[in-house]
């Protein structure tokens, strides 16, 4: 069984929706989003190689840590590095996922339809990044 793990550095990101422009017909894809799903991209390649590593049903593990906000009492602080306490902030789990999968069309497997379990965790981490693991079922 193959698995791949990677890491993503900064606050994790959602996936933007995409905007219509009328006058053209044209779909725009959020600057934000492009950016990240680069970021994505760029992470994957550093940690892996740039070939489609797995093939299959695919297992997909993110783990979305954000930033703890320097206006927190030092009980709390330590609540949040524990794991007591949980990011009940934007962005949503299920984007997170959206847009780190989305990214890695065609460099981690095939197409993102092969993702066919999938476990989204948000934590609080004193360095924010999203951490990736992809296996093969």
């Amino acid at each position: 069984m193959s698995q791949v793990e990677f890491s993503i550095p900064g606050e994790p990101c959602a996936k933007g929706r995409p905007r219509f422009i009328r006058a053209t017909g044209q779909v725009m894809t959020p600057e934000k989003t492009s950016r990240y799903e680069q970021l994505v991209q760029l992470s994957y390649m550093q940690h892996v190689g740039q070939e489609v590593t797995l093939h299959g049903p695919v297992k997909a593990h993110i783990r979305a840590y954000f930033s703890i906000p320097k206006s927190i009492s030092q009980r709390k602080r330590e609540q949040m590095i524990s794991g007591d306490l949980k990011p009940l902030k934007k962005p949503d789990a299920d984007n997170i996922a959206k847009i780190v999968l989305d990214a890695l069309n065609g460099m981690a497997y095939q197409d993102d339809k092969e993702v066919a379990a999938l476990l989204v965790e948000k934590h609080w981490a004193e360095k924010p990044m999203v951490c990736v693991t992809l296996s093969e079922i």
